[in-house]
């Protein structure tokens, strides 16, 4: 008999439990994520009336690689050219909000007299919100298009990338179990430093490799090529240190800068939902109702906490970057959930076994019951801003209106500040590329050489020899280069205040790039008199070379620049930034009634008071449309408009169509009608009869004696004993003739 390993019959167990439980969910239109988590309560040891998984180790590998191809994928929605879209006020919003909710998980933990340990993660796993969640319920709510919704987005973005840093510092945290402020910078540190690097080596790299390739992928190639990536960059992340996790997210956002994200994203959907599955199931298979029912009232506070929580800090936030009242509040209420990156949070304190048992499940169901409310807090949260500002003072809103019209102006920089941030971001990106450059350098090329080519000083010589020719263009840029030469002109020119402050600033530069060339001759030579020479022959050579260093360097610096705008440029969308509304992305259908009819006939300004900025169709562009540009089906508008009216226009949009929508297709038919003395149409013409417009039909052929007349014209009269062929609704048909 042959013998079926038990990792393929528990992955049959749970498939067939999760598509069942899949249906029923899609079926009553609540969340697949709890639907799976109910099929592993099921097949999980906690039930043993039905099958239950039997190698749950296996079980846990799976959800590893569904963790890992679920934090891929949220990678590729995330960019970190969004993070810098975003601005100030999804930052500030975010942050807010994070830090507020770790303190009120962690007072929450300790009210309730739990460990310091449960207390810190239950901070981390109420801090971040869903996006799956509330990208669902914004598409059912029909809202994706409001203000509010954008802003929502970005705070997503932001969570994402703090949800990162908050699984590095709790592993740090776990692991030393003290608060050790040391261990927590240099973590810090040390996860800033490795995502500079990988975010710079990726751009360069990977882009021009698809670029390179692209005439050989075909959607398996892609598909093989896109996996392998993910799971080198989990090798790289997980060989300094990190988290598996934290290297497919890594890989995800740098894919989402190539032109092939999109197919990228598509090919690799199945494969996500696939293992996000069978992760969701193993956090059901986690969950022991008997601790739900034991501990019922904890999961009410820790439900309660995280809704009325998120709703005052996302709220108070969005105030304090200079939101209006109606778009904080609605921002608040949005937001007011848990949900995957808290369950791999939570995952991750069991898996290092510094959380109690009780913790696991009570995050799922605080998780399960925030899901639930989501949608109808988003409903509620217009009505519930009206009410505010009826009882509110007035002076209150008036001063609210204030702040928020105020910060609207709030855009121009200094030439300092100006300066200031360009020297930042040119000495923390040479920095980490010179220190990366001198420690592969140390412990890679140096054994290399020394191994294969030359032993001795004389491998030693020539070790410091390639890596300076690595170092030199980031030499170069970090002390010599000019950095935003205008507002440099400008500082320069106020003898009396300024020119202190600018020599101190290339001083320092040039210092910095001295100090790392001594850093690379201390590893590789032992005496400080040969480090001192070596040192010195290198400056040398910087200085007589800076021409050839920054052409150079120009070379690398508009390859990365290409591969990181490539995306954009592909696009070619304009940019556009309306100063009292928002742009909106809409499709249109295929039954909507604006298709074939141009601009000017449609009066789009006129009846609705938007603006068409773009239409995108296909692979062009047409910015600006003119009067007589026509609307095709799958069209992509970009839409310029409050909230109230893109609301009405997509309402038109999407939900009116030519004909009647609840029309069935079986009652269009074809019939013959025999026309007599007393028939309404009778001595009138097609056109007068009104038979288009009445029976929803089409004369396609008139029998008049032996003369059969195909498709008649509008002005052929109907006469007695005519046989009349017609297409349409069979029961106006009859009405009609």
């Amino acid at each position: 008999m042959i013998h079926l390993p038990e990792l393929i019959a528990d992955l049959g167990l749970i498939l067939a439990a999760a598509g069942i439980t899949t249906l029923v969910f899609k079926r009553i239109r609540q969340p697949l994520v709890l639907g799976y988590i109910l099929a592993g309560m099921l097949v999980g040891p906690h039930f043993s009336f039905i099958p239950t998984v039997t190698d749950q180790k296996s079980i846990t590998i799976w959800a590893e690689i569904g963790v890992i191809f679920l934090l891929f994928s949220l990678g590729l929605e995330f960019s970190f050219k969004k993070l810098v879209k975003v601005g100030g006020t999804a930052s500030v919003t975010a942050i807010v909000e994070v830090v507020f909710m770790l303190l009120a998980g962690y007072v929450a933990g300790q009210a309730m007299g739990w460990s310091t340990m449960d207390s810190i993660f239950l901070g981390g796993i109420l801090s971040v919100s869903s996006t799956t969640i509330i990208i669902r319920a914004f598409e059912e709510l029909g809202v994706k298009h409001k203000k509010f919704a954008g802003l929502v987005f970005g705070v997503l973005i932001v969570e994402d990338l703090v949800a990162i840093l908050l699984l590095v510092l709790l592993s740090t945290l776990a692991l030393s179990q003290q608060a050790a402020g040391t261990e927590m910078l240099i973590s810090i540190l040390k996860l800033g430093f490795f995502l500079v690097l990988w975010f710079l080596g990726g751009i360069f790299l990977v882009p021009s490799f698809l670029r390179a390739t692209r005439k050989l992928m075909n959607d398996e190639t892609m598909l093989v090529v896109s996996l392998a990536l993910c799971l080198i960059m989990v090798l790289l992340a997980v060989k300094v240190g990190f988290s598996p996790a934290l290297g497919a997210f890594i890989m995800g956002s740098i894919l989402a800068e190539t032109t092939q994200a999109e197919k990228i994203e598509h090919l690799t959907k199945s494969v996500k939902d696939l293992f996000a599955a069978i992760f969701f199931v193993s956090v059901g298979m986690m969950i022991d109702p008997k601790i739900l029912i034991d501990y019922a009232l904890p999961i009410v506070v820790v439900t309660l906490v995280t809704i009325s929580g998120k709703f005052i800090s996302s709220s108070l936030g969005a105030l304090l970057s200079g939101q209006p009242l109606k778009t904080s509040i609605q921002t608040g209420m949005s937001l007011a959930q848990i949900g995957e990156f808290s369950f791999i949070i939570a995952t991750l304190g069991v898996s290092l076994k510094v959380t109690s048992d009780f913790l696991y499940p009570i995050a799922v169901a605080a998780s399960a019951i925030t899901t639930f409310t989501t949608p109808y807090l988003i409903k509620v949260s217009e009505p519930f801003y009206n009410f505010l500002n009826r009882v509110l003072p007035k002076r209150w809103t008036a001063a609210i209106s204030r702040y928020s019209t105020g910060t609207e102006g709030i855009t121009r920089l200094s030439d300092w500040k100006i300066l200031l941030r360009a020297y930042a971001f040119n000495t923390i990106i040479h920095s980490v590329l010179s220190v990366a450059i001198i420690f592969a350098s140390a412990r890679y090329l140096q054994p290399f050489v020394t191994k294969n080519i030359l032993s001795g000083l004389n491998g030693n010589i020539l070790s410091v020899v390639l890596a300076l020719m690595l170092l030199a263009p980031f030499l170069w840029a970090l002390a010599i280069r000019r950095i935003q030469k205008n507002a440099y002109s400008h500082l320069w020119l106020n003898k009396k205040y300024t020119r202190g402050p600018l020599v101190a600033l290339e001083v320092f530069r040039v210092l910095l790039a001295v100090f790392f060339v001594g850093f690379l001759m201390y590893e590789f030579f032992s005496t400080w008199v040969a480090a001192l020479i070596a040192l010195a022959l290198t400056v040398l050579v910087i200085v007589i070379f800076q021409r050839r260093l920054q052409a150079f360097y120009d070379k690398l610096e508009s390859r990365f620049l290409h591969n990181l705008h490539a995306r954009d440029n592909e696009k070619n969308k304009p940019e556009i930034l309306p100063w009292d509304m928002h742009l909106a992305e809409m499709v249109v259908p295929s039954a909507s009634p604006m298709l074939g009819k141009t601009l000017v006939e449609l009066s789009i300004r006129e009846k609705f008071g938007i603006n068409i900025a773009l239409i995108e169709r296909g692979n062009s562009m047409i910015p600006t449309p003119g009067k007589d540009v026509q609307l095709f089906p799958a069209d992509k508008l970009s839409v310029i408009g409050t909230d109230e009216q893109l609301a009405v226009f997509q309402k038109f949009l999407e939900n009116e169509s030519a004909g009647d929508a609840e029309f069935p297709k079986s009652d269009m038919t074809l019939q013959k009608v025999v026309i007599n003395s007393q028939s309404p149409v009778y001595g009138h013409s097609i056109r007068n009869a009104g038979i288009r417009e009445k029976a929803s039909a089409l004369v396609v052929g008139v029998e008049r004696g032996d003369q059969r007349i195909l498709n008649p014209q509008s002005d052929f009269i109907f006469d007695n004993g005519d046989i009349v062929w017609v297409v349409g609704n069979s029961k106006k048909i009859r009405e009609v003739l």
